[in-house]
């Protein structure tokens, strides 16, 4: 059974609710506000690389509120709000609060380091968007409601278990592969999983058997 709070359950939490707020803000700022404002919210905020010049510490916590598309942005905003809603009941508003920052931060850090071990540094492409947050958000879910059913592509019905598994073995594979062509950062979608993991082992957080 999910643990029952004060106030009950939210359907959008106040977290996640200011959280999509900013990412709008965000998105807007970069895109209707001119050619200038674009090149500074990219060269400030996006997540370059640390061993270029571009690079500045507070972008391990701007990247995340940074998007390079509408669909970008709507896709890591709904799949943030489907399965965070419940998380962010389940664990609180602080506890929600650390644990996506630390995730965001987690995945960057673990982007950063593949970057460097594999040799794909690119100069004047940085990463954007909440993905690496969104998939601790996923983990979160699969870990603490393994057996709630998913329906993938809205009509097969699999276990949040599988789900994310099944996932996390696709990042991987499409990491590993390294394909040139490949914008998307598999690796900071693992990082986000594993320092959701490290979280809760941290937390002593463990899976709801019967969810």
């Amino acid at each position: 059974m999910t643990e029952v709070r004060p106030g009950g359950f939210q359907i959008l939490p106040p977290v996640i609710k200011n959280i999509i707020i900013i990412n709008v803000i965000f998105f807007l700022a970069t895109n209707i506000l001119g050619d200038g404002v674009r090149e500074f919210m990219y060269r400030n905020f996006a997540l370059f690389h640390w061993d270029t010049p571009f690079f500045k510490p507070w972008q391990l916590v701007t990247h995340l509120f940074m998007h390079g598309s509408i669909s970008h942005l709507f896709f890591n905003m709904f799949a943030f709000w489907m399965f965070g809603n419940s998380i962010e009941n389940y664990l609180g508003l602080k506890r929600f609060l650390i644990f996506y920052f630390v995730c965001g931060i987690g995945a960057a850090v673990c982007f950063l380091l593949t970057q460097t071990l594999m040799g794909g540094i690119q100069l004047g492409v940085p990463m954007v968007g909440a993905s690496g947050a969104v998939f601790g958000v996923l983990f979160a879910f699969g870990y603490l409601f393994p057996n709630v059913r998913i329906y993938f592509y809205f009509f097969i019905p699999v276990r949040a278990k599988y789900f994310v598994a099944l996932y996390a073995l696709l990042e991987l594979g499409l990491g590993i592969g390294n394909n040139p062509g490949d914008n998307v950062a598999h690796f900071a979608h693992l990082g986000g999983m594993l320092f959701a993991f490290i979280l809760f082992r941290i937390w002593r957080i463990r899976s709801n058997k019967y969810a």
